[in-house]
């Protein structure tokens, strides 16, 4: 999680996961509403992810502690959706938080991760 996140990140990916991305989501901006949709989705405490599932992206969520490799999955991103992440700041405004969120992605790190799952 922590590794996912750098002050001087934000922006979009490039290369090959930005691809990747448009290939499975249709646009950048379509995958951040997925993402958005998940974690805004997820009752209670849990997570939003990006997944490489085999030979594709997808997002899914998860509750609680529960991480995407108990299904298989490979994590690129993880965004925590449990309150404690972002109450002080935000309250309750879950769609706050995931917005500003995307303004701390490091896509390098995102990047060397999806490229690792390749293979």
């Amino acid at each position: 999680f922590w590794e996912s996140m750098s002050p001087d990140g934000g922006g979009q990916p490039e290369g090959a996961l930005a691809q990747a991305i448009d290939s499975a989501f249709g646009s950048f901006a379509d995958f951040k509403a997925k993402v958005k949709e998940t974690g805004v989705g997820q009752f209670g405490s849990g997570w939003a992810w990006l997944v490489h599932d085999g030979n594709s992206l997808a997002v899914v969520g998860t509750p609680n502690q529960d991480n995407p490799l108990t299904d298989g999955k490979t994590p690129l991103l993880g965004i925590d959706v449990w309150e404690h992440a972002y109450y002080l700041k935000y309250q309750n405004k879950r769609p706050d938080y995931i917005a500003a969120w995307w303004n701390v992605v490091d896509w390098d790190a995102v990047a060397q991760r999806y490229a690792g799952a390749k293979g």
